[in-house]
């Protein structure tokens, strides 16, 4: 799945286009790299996510094309947020 895409499936972005333009400005990185947002990401994948002035970290656990509103936190796990201790 396109990372674009799963941010906004995953609502860790509100619209896809709000992810595409934070993937192009460089505040996504998967698994420490910068990513553009077509690239491909898979369960496994650790995504850095640069939010203002903090980052927030957080593992794929599955991907799906669609998902409830309630399930979306379902996709992924969280590792760090910006409150978090360095």
């Amino acid at each position: 799945m396109r990372l674009d895409k799963f941010l906004k499936v995953s609502r860790l972005v509100k619209r896809r286009t709000v992810a595409n333009e934070i993937c192009a400005a460089g505040r996504v990185q998967i698994n420490g790299r910068p990513a553009k947002p077509g690239a491909e990401v898979k369960p496994g994948d650790i995504l850095e996510i640069g939010f203002g002035s903090g980052r927030t970290q957080v593992r794929i656990l599955q991907l799906r094309e669609t998902v409830r509103k309630e399930e979306a936190a379902d996709l992924y796990e969280i590792l760090k947020t910006p409150s978090d201790p360095a």
